[in-house]
């Protein structure tokens, strides 16, 4: 059996939270699935809210303050992330893009993702792909093909639940794959390490862009 570190990454600053929600449903279905074929998960949730305070000393120095350094290490860790972002004016939220973007580059390499966003309006549906994609693509992550979107209207559709368990079960077998190992370990020298090596095995190193 071999067990995996899911690490959710929310971004939803109310209580209760719907991007949080969607992100721990996300969660459930990802565990139960990783279960059935064997596997089990532990889970760690990296709530960019707490994180608020250190934000603007990591964005303008790249100093890293305690809970930042906590949620680097635990996504230097992962197998998989789930992503989870409210939408406001088309865009998923600054914190959240404001925390992928002080990341290292090489950090998330090869990583299995869900993408997930919330929102008012079905208006803001193609912020998922159209903006949160191409993101983790620069990241050179490896985003699940079903994105998850859920607006007002969507909590009590079914189809949601079906997305939630298609993307689950993609994020399953992506981990399974072993692929973000196997780039870690036989193919590192193959990438351009352009701001450090963070996800390197034999480095520490946490450089970020300027």
């Amino acid at each position: 059996m071999t067990d995996f570190r899911l690490v959710v990454v929310s971004a939803g600053v109310s209580d209760p939270s719907s991007t949080r929600l969607l992100a721990d449903r996300a969660t459930q279905r990802v565990t139960s699935l990783a279960r059935e074929h064997g596997h089990a998960v532990s889970v760690t949730t990296v709530d960019l809210r707490e994180l608020l305070p250190e934000l603007p000393a990591a964005m303008s120095n790249q100093l890293l303050g305690a809970k930042f350094t906590r949620a680097v290490d635990a996504l230097l860790a992962a197998d998989a992330i789930i992503a989870a972002a409210p939408v406001y004016k088309a865009g998923a939220s600054g914190l959240f893009t404001s925390f992928f973007q002080v990341l290292d580059n090489d950090l998330l390499i090869g990583k299995p993702v869900i993408l997930a966003a919330t929102a008012g309006t079905a208006r803001h549906a193609l912020v998922v792909d159209q903006e949160m994609r191409s993101l983790f693509a620069y990241l050179r992550t490896l985003p699940v093909p079903t994105s998850l979107f859920a607006s007002t209207e969507d909590w009590t559709d079914a189809a949601l639940g079906t997305r939630i368990d298609r993307a689950a079960r993609e994020l399953v077998l992506l981990m399974e794959s072993g692929f973000a190992r196997s780039v870690r370990d036989d193919a590192w020298g193959a990438y351009q390490h352009t701001y450090g090596s963070a996800g390197a095995p034999s480095s520490t190193s946490r450089s970020t862009p300027t």
